[in-house]
């Protein structure tokens, strides 16, 4: 099979007997063969056009995103609350999150200051604890000392994590999480 004189895959047939094949089947074969060289590029050609219309469509989530983020600063000049929580809102759909928590750091510790689908108990415990110091090897101890993106596939497996320091009564009412600090 060749796509502009180059060799692409190849068809072989055979029988038990030792004959050789006629013309009208090897001009069938051939036919078959240029038939599976179309296939494949159209395939080929479908699949780019699929990623480019999801590369488009999450293009335009994030424009719609950060539109609906700067109509919230626009409107909410000098508060910081709603715009953090438009941000926080519009991160958690865009990723497909079911939780969300964005934290102000004020260089030794940090703050909680929007979040979205947490279970209530534990928003209440956190908020209790109030802000606190990254714990040394955790996630956000990280953040804080490398300036970059870190992730866990799931955050109790994390002993620096906040689960371990609300204790077994908020790890029982909490949930399994995926994490990605940034």
């Amino acid at each position: 099979m060749l796509k502009d004189d180059k060799l692409i895959g190849a068809i072989t047939i055979f029988r038990q007997e030792v004959r050789r094949f006629g013309d009208k089947q090897i001009e069938l074969l051939t036919n078959f063969a240029a038939q599976a060289v179309i296939a494949i590029e159209n395939t080929r050609l479908l699949n780019e056009l699929r990623q480019r219309t999801d590369d488009l469509s999450e293009s335009l989530e994030q424009q719609t995103a950060t539109s609906a983020v700067l109509r919230v600063i626009s409107s909410s000049p000098g508060e910081l609350e709603p715009v953090f929580q438009a941000m926080l809102e519009n991160a958690t759909q865009i990723c497909e999150a079911q939780f969300g928590t964005l934290f102000r750091f004020d260089g030794e510790r940090f703050h909680v200051t929007a979040e979205i689908g947490m279970p209530p108990e534990y928003s209440d415990l956190r908020r209790q604890l109030g802000p606190f110091a990254p714990r040394p090897g955790g996630l956000l101890h990280s953040v804080a000392q490398t300036k970059q993106t870190t992730r866990t596939a799931d955050d109790r497996s994390d002993p620096s994590s906040i689960h371990a320091r609300l204790g077994e009564h908020a790890r029982a009412s909490a949930f399994r999480c995926s994490r990605t600090p940034c």
